[in-house]
């Protein structure tokens, strides 16, 4: 059946327009080619395309039913009793009776069906660091932990901690995420975090970055974009972008690069079709990106902190995106005007940053900047709750160039769904469903996460990822890259 068409769930019979008691079917085929399995987590890591050790669960065929059901999709109505149809990793129909003989049945009473979340910028090689941190020590906090210990980084490392990362991503109910990679030490450490990627089941960007500590004079490994491109180029779940070095000064450990060599490097991604990120906070770095003319669709900035109303019309003329971290910032000096930027008209989307200090927590996102806003503009700048969850779903997706595939439940789009309990404690199953998802609601109270078709999370816990062996070695590597870094 084509998009837009409807079945009647008791017959084959083709019939009128699409109401909230239709079938909705998509066009894609359901078949898809299948992703590279994950390995046990051993002590050396494999090349980035080897041969998998272990399997991540199949695909199959399921229909979620009965739930409350977010489409995040404007031409499809949400369910307030609906069934989500999924096969063989394609969503095949949302619709609030869904005819599925023979699928798996996944009761969804009490619960909220909803796009998986979409993170738009995540330094997950930081991951393992958490315990090395201390909030009231200001020589164990982020910058200094990071900065100390991302000197000495196998790619081993780099591969145990975007997988410690990647596990409480999918705990949380992330689906989707862009792996803001600004510490890769040599085309191993690239191919280490790309396999985490892979092994985890994600879908995602790796945006590959410089190594901590290089000179602002040397340019980033050019010649290796090119590799991994090629290598990403038939991965069904995960793309390449870069990150940039700062241009504005504001930070010279993690590099502070001239204009003139943010051109060399931007010039060469965007010939190889990679998108950009860069972080900035401020008005002077966006100025100085405008008037080298640096600015553009493919460029995501991060952090939006002390811009003005000129800086949103130049932001929102060249289509340049903007993602916001809300629990890190919210910390920070200056005023967060990510509101202020929607407004103007630019593209905005949410993410997590790193886990050393904050959880991975896509609620809590939502919920600080929703108090932001009232705190901030004392309720005069519109920001409902259904527009929290979309920044969480469709917009992280129209951010990293995937809506044609994830942050909507839509017929022939890939099927990165959640479903979050409605009758915990904190939550209210009767009220609401976007005033729980954020006001309410807590990674805790997710009981399923979907990830390309592939059930990663259900009734709690994990289906194959063994997050114990995960933590373990984890914890190993930390101990071990501490005493190479004579680091106390």
């Amino acid at each position: 059946m084509g998009k837009g068409q409807q079945q009647d769930h008791h017959s084959d019979r083709l019939s009128g327009p699409i109401d909230r008691r239709t079938l909705l079917a998509g066009t894609t085929a359901l078949g898809a080619a299948s992703l590279l399995s994950a390995p046990a987590i051993g002590q050396t890591v494999p090349a980035a395309g080897a041969a998998p050790a272990h399997t991540l669960p199949g695909r199959g065929e399921f229909v979620v039913r009965g739930a409350h059901v977010l489409t995040m999709d404007d031409k499809i109505a949400d369910f307030p009793a609906g069934d989500v149809h999924v096969r063989d990793g394609v969503i095949v129909a949302v619709g609030a009776s869904v005819n599925a003989p023979g699928a798996q049945v996944i009761d969804g009473k009490d619960m909220i069906c909803m796009p998986g979340f979409v993170d738009t910028h995540w330094h997950l090689w930081t991951s393992m660091l958490r315990p090395a941190m201390r909030a009231d020590d200001p020589k164990k906090t982020y910058f200094p932990v990071t900065f100390a210990l991302g000197l000495h980084y196998t790619p081993q490392d780099s591969y145990l901690s975007v997988r410690l990362g990647l596990a409480e991503a999918i705990s949380a109910g992330v689906t989707t995420t862009h792996n803001w990679a600004h510490n890769v030490r040599s085309p191993a450490h690239a191919d280490a975090e790309i396999r985490a990627m892979r092994d985890s089941g994600i879908r995602g960007r790796f945006a590959y970055g410089p190594s901590l500590g290089m000179p602002n004079e040397e340019p980033m490994n050019i010649a290796d974009w090119a590799r991994v491109k090629k290598d990403l180029a038939n991965d069904p779940l995960l793309s390449l972008g870069i990150c940039s070095r700062n241009i504005d000064g504001n930070n010279t450990k993690r590099g502070a690069i001239n204009a003139d060599m943010a051109k060399r490097e931007w010039t060469a991604a965007r010939a190889l079709g990679l998108p950009i990120t860069l972080h900035t906070s401020g008005s002077d770095s966006i100025q100085l990106l405008a008037a080298n003319n640096l600015l553009g669709p493919d460029v995501q900035l991060v952090h939006p902190l002390n811009t003005n109303a000129a800086d949103w019309a130049i932001l929102a003329k060249t289509g340049t995106h903007y993602s916001t971290s809300p629990l890190g910032e919210a910390a920070r000096s200056g005023q967060m005007q990510f509101n202020d930027m929607m407004h103007a008209g630019v593209p905005m989307s949410i993410s997590i940053d790193n886990v050393t200090a904050e959880p991975c927590n896509c609620f809590g996102c939502m919920r600080m900047l929703q108090t932001i806003n009232r705190h901030r503009s004392g309720g005069k700048l519109s920001l409902t709750t259904r527009r929290l969850v979309q920044l969480a779903t469709i917009d992280g997706a129209r951010d990293l160039g995937l809506a044609d595939k994830t942050g909507s439940l839509t017929p022939g789009k890939r099927a990165d769904l959640i479903l979050v309990r409605t009758n915990a404690p904190n939550m209210i199953a009767d009220g609401d469903p976007y005033d729980a998802l954020v006001q309410l609601a807590q990674p805790g109270n997710i009981d399923t996460v979907v990830a390309d078709g592939r059930i990663m999370w259900r009734n709690g816990t994990f289906t194959a990822l063994d997050y114990g062996q995960i933590k373990r070695e984890a914890g190993q590597a930390l101990a071990a890259l501490k005493a190479r870094a004579k680091w106390a």
